[in-house]
Order: C-alpha cells, then structure tokens, then sequence
C-alpha cells in the first residue's frame, strides 16, 4: 500500500507564506498578520477548507 500523493502546492498559497516570512525578518508584525488573515481567507474560499 503506497502513501497518498501529496496535493499541488498552491502558488497564490506559497506566495502569502513567502510574503509573512518576509515581514516577520523584517519584523512587521501587522504585515504578517495580514498575510496569515488573507492565506486563511484564501483557503476557506478557494480549497474549501
């Protein structure tokens, strides 16, 4: 028995991450917390979860 495939990584998921990482270096708090509010607004209406 195999273990399932892993789904595509979603660009405009990916890109959110990359954007909060950048404003936690960058120590941006706000920032980040916008990009983790828009990364679960994203998922909720585009995957459902």
């Amino acid at each position: 028995m195999s273990a399932p495939a892993e789904p595509e990584p979603c660009r405009t998921c990916q890109q959110f991450d990359l954007e909060e990482a950048v404003a936690r270096t960058e120590r941006d708090g706000s920032r980040a917390t916008d990009c983790r509010v828009l990364r679960q607004r994203h998922v909720a209406a585009a995957h459902g979860e």
